[in-house]
């Protein structure tokens, strides 16, 4: 099947076979990159976003002048933990790259005063932010802003639902699993000028429904993203099968 693009609608939807879905993704990186190398990014972990940055690694596209922010963090982690999101980012994209040290700015969840750093991560974003990459929870949540989260909330400590600590299995094995973290806020994500959803597998297909055709509430954080002006869909067919109407 070739890509298909609904922008009848809402945010722009993107539905693209599973084996081009990473590279085709990438490919719309390397040029928002090549067109403005200053990007100032906010990117995400977990797996869905793991292809796409394998892809970003073998691409010739400078990261000398770009600014990223980790979109959030576990709290409570030893230092030596392979499956924060710091470390994540670091090994899956961030070492591979050409990014200078001091234009990224992780998310210090061990900092002895977290309001202290959450404001730090604001101001942060106070210098804008021209690209947000967001995954997408199966209960609708954007990084850890979980359903019910306020949309005026900014960087902050979030108590985590049962299915997101569920799904850090996946992460931390038989280890314990963190039940808070630190995110940025749903207010930043949706000032960002433009915001990409990346969702895959069958799994994510009803979440992906009811954030593109339901109502925007918060119970379902994804769904605000409904009003954004710049917000594209990155989906496989698996992850589309209900997500979109068929004609």
């Amino acid at each position: 099947m070739s890509e298909r693009s609904d922008k009848s609608s809402g945010p722009d939807v993107r539905v693209l076979p599973v084996d081009r879905w990473a590279a085709v993704v990438t490919d719309a990186w390397v040029e928002r990159l090549s067109a403005r190398p200053s990007l100032r990014m906010c990117l995400p972990t977990g797996s869905t976003p793991l292809p796409v940055y394998a892809e970003m690694r073998s691409r010739q596209v400078s990261w000398a002048a770009a600014e990223v922010l980790l979109l959030d963090e576990w709290v409570g982690l030893p230092p030596s933990e392979p499956g924060g999101c710091d470390a994540t980012l670091r090994r899956e994209l961030l070492d591979r790259v050409d990014l200078p040290p001091d234009r990224y700015r992780p998310i210090h969840a061990d900092a002895p005063d977290l309001s202290a750093e959450c404001g730090a991560v604001d101001a942060w974003l106070d210098g804008g932010l021209d690209l947000a990459i967001l995954g997408v929870g199966v209960n609708g949540h954007l990084g850890m802003n979980e359903p019910g989260t306020p949309a005026e909330n900014r960087t902050h400590l979030a108590t985590l639902a049962a299915s997101t600590i569920d799904s850090a299995a996946a992460y931390f094995g038989d280890r314990p699993r963190p039940a808070h973290g630190v995110t940025v806020g749903l207010t930043d994500l949706l000032a960002a000028r433009e915001v990409w959803v990346l969702a895959t597998g069958a799994r994510k297909a009803e979440i992906v429904r009811e954030s593109l055709h339901g109502e925007a509430r918060p119970a379902v954080p994804a769904s605000l993203l409904s009003g954004h002006p710049n917000c594209v869909w990155w989906l496989d067919e698996a992850a589309a099968v209900s997500g979109l109407p068929r004609h």
